[in-house]
């Protein structure tokens, strides 16, 4: 398997941009696959200049319904028109960050070859999708500030657009966008279908705050941390993480958490 983080909010190859926003190309034995697109079609320009060939995708996954893993939708369909984009129905719907508008554009509604969904999907024997992820231990504070707005009325965002991609080959690959309903209850959704832990996890931790932690923000950071050590399994985390958080759970996680950049390629 090989994997390319195409954008990512941070620079790692000298000959890639960086922005705030996300997109991993997924090679596997039977797929060619895209996790999110970015913010903007820097994303593609990106993938030229890693050699990713972009009009053999088959998959697109819209991990969830915000404009910084979606961005970059429209100007794929000029380079690839027939890959088949899941998304979640809710995801189409208004988010709000304050008074920001932070949804997708919805006329990837519209796109042919979209399929739309409302719960799970299981593609094939390679690679499926989960969402009904309910748990709330550790759920991220800065989903306090992000909204959806429903008959002109704000209410809290509860993620349930949220879906995550299981790739199932000789290891085992789960790949979030921010794991905005918290990475330990996407794991414990994980492990409730598929009954064990992934070998590898992918995904922003959404910990990211542009002023400082407080005490007990930083105790249910290390506290996920020591809880995440415990499992058979590697964490590439970045984009929504933020630095500060990578580097209070670096000292607990050790070698099991790696922090991407832009650019970064891994071969499983």
């Amino acid at each position: 398997m090989y994997i390319a983080i195409l954008m990512e909010d941070t620079y790692g190859s000298p000959q890639c941009e960086c922005e705030h926003g996300l997109s991993l190309y997924i090679e596997t034995k039977h797929h060619r696959i895209l996790m999110d697109t970015g913010a903007t079609n820097k994303t593609w320009e990106n993938a030229r200049r890693l050699g990713v060939d972009l009009s053999v995708i088959d998959t697109v996954v819209l991990s969830h319904g915000h404009y910084d893993h979606s961005g970059g939708m429209t100007a794929l369909r000029k380079i690839n028109r027939d890959a088949v984009i899941y998304i979640q129905k809710t995801a189409l719907l208004d988010y709000y960050h304050g008074e920001r508008y932070i949804g997708i554009d919805k006329e990837i509604g519209e796109l042919p070859n979209v399929q739309l969904l409302s719960g799970d999907r299981k593609i094939d024997g390679e690679i499926s999708l989960f969402t009904g992820i309910t748990g709330r231990k550790f759920w991220p504070q800065s989903n306090l500030g992000l909204s959806m707005r429903v008959d002109g009325v704000d209410k809290q965002d509860e993620f349930a657009h949220e879906q995550c991609l299981v790739i199932q080959e000789d290891k085992k690959i789960l790949v979030s966008g921010c794991a905005h309903n918290g990475i330990l209850n996407i794991l414990d959704r994980y492990q409730e279908i598929y009954g064990d832990s992934p070998d590898m996890v992918i995904s922003g931790f959404h910990m990211m705050k542009k002023s400082s932690y407080t005490e007990e923000e930083k105790e249910t950071i290390r506290k996920t941390a020591e809880e995440l050590k415990e499992r058979d399994t590697i964490f590439y985390t970045g984009h929504c993480t933020g630095q500060m958080a990578i580097d209070l759970m670096k000292p607990i996680m050790q070698d099991k958490l790696i922090q991407m950049h832009c650019g970064m390629e891994i071969r499983i």
